[in-house]
This record gives C-alpha cells, sequence and structure tokens, in this order.
C-alpha cells in the first residue's frame, strides 16, 4: 500500500500510533547505520534510502528519475515491511538459490530465537519487538555505497542493459564510502530486493 505523502514527516504523521511507534524506532536504527552517501526520503510511496543522483547520475535503471534504492520502510495493509537490497544484493549461490547476504542474513535473524517472515522483497513483522534490531543495523552497515554500486553494475552488466554499462562520475561513489572494505563483485548478482530488471520494491 503506497502513500501518497511527500516527505518522512508526513508519512510517519499518517500512520496509527502503534505503526507510527514502530517504523519511528526501526528508522532510527537505519539512520543511526545507515553509511555515508546514502541519503533519506520518500521513494515509491514508502520511506526510502538510496543513493542520490550527484553520486550515481544514471538513476534506477527501470526509471532514471528515481535514485537506485538501497532500504525501504513501509506500512501495509497487514503488516509491516523492511525492504533491504543490501541483503538481496551478491552473488547467489548455487547450494542455497540466494545470496550470501541473504544466507547471512537468515542464519543471525534466526540466531536470535525470533521468527523471521521473509519473502523475495522484504521482511515482514506486524510488532517492533518482532524484530532483532541488532541484526537490522548490522545489515544496514554491511552495505556502504561503493560496494552497492559495484553488485548492481554487475548484475545490470550480467543481462547486458545499457544501464549496467553507464558508470557513476570516476570515484563519486568511492569518495562516498571511503575505507570500507573491497568485495570482489560476481557477475551473476542481485541489484535490488528483486533482481537486477524487474520492477523497484512496492509498498
Amino acid at each position: 500500500m503506497q502513500s501518497d505523502a511527500k516527505t518522512v514527516k508526513a508519512y510517519l504523521a499518517s500512520l496509527p500510533a502503534d505503526r507510527r511507534a514502530a517504523v519511528t524506532a526501526l528508522r532510527e536504527v537505519i539512520l543511526a547505520n545507515l553509511p555515508k552517501g546514502y541519503e533519506e526520503g520518500m521513494q515509491y510511496g514508502m520511506i526510502g534510502y538510496h543513493v542520490p543522483h550527484r553520486l550515481y547520475p544514471a538513476g534506477y535503471h527501470t526509471d532514471p528519475s528515481q535514485p537506485v534504492p538501497f532500504a525501504a520502510l513501509a506500512s501495509q495493509k497487514n503488516n509491516l515491511a523492511l525492504y533491504l537490497m543490501g541483503v538481496y544484493c551478491g552473488c547467489v549461490e548455487p547450494e542455497t538459490g540466494e545470496t550470501a547476504e541473504a544466507t547471512w542474513f537468515r542464519e543471525v535473524w534466526r540466531a536470535t530465537g525470533k521468527r523471521l517472515d521473509m519473502g523475495k522483497s522484504c521482511v515482514r513483522f506486524r510488532r517492533l519487538e518482532d524484530v532483532p534490531l541488532e541484526v537490522v543495523a548490522e545489515a544496514i552497515r554491511r552495505v556502504p555505497v561503493a560496494l552497492l554500486l559495484e553488485r548492481y553494475q554487475a548484475g545490470l552488466a550480467a543481462q547486458g542493459t545499457a544501464a549496467g554499462r553507464t558508470r557513476a562520475k570516476p570515484g563519486a561513489a568511492k569518495g562516498a564510502a571511503k575505507g570500507a572494505p573491497k568485495r570482489k563483485a560476481s557477475a551473476a548478482t542481485r541489484s535490488s530486493p528483486r533482481r537486477a530488471g524487474s520492477p523497484a520494491p512496492r509498498g
């Protein structure tokens, strides 16, 4: 369920009190752990965290007017949802059929003893108490801008899209995530909560 709110403040104000409290708390965790370079704003009717056009002018491949998404928070009809592009972005392991990040995420979440309702593009929950906030914090910290763009571009290149051959201004993403760990990209990647080339996450 998408919102028509134009600002994060307006989006939060539109939510019922219980949902507002949960989304606000999770938002604070994301902001406290968000790597340098990402920005917050409304995207696709949700609270989104993205790579701004000043770092990646090409924008999102299915809609260049939109910045490349990284994460999102949404209040949906039957639940709350957390989209984590960084978890779904990476080399798909043949043994598991998912990325190494997704496998890590499942394992550390379940190790907390909390139930995980994880779809192909998001984590669904009803209460803040259902979410291990330390796991979300680590998932956000693990993917700096440079790494996200590296995996994103590799995923597009694997599909032969024009966007995959478009590069950000030299050094832009690298400068935004200075000091971030370098990781090897694979041609077989995922670049969003869904595969590269598929629609952006919808609330």
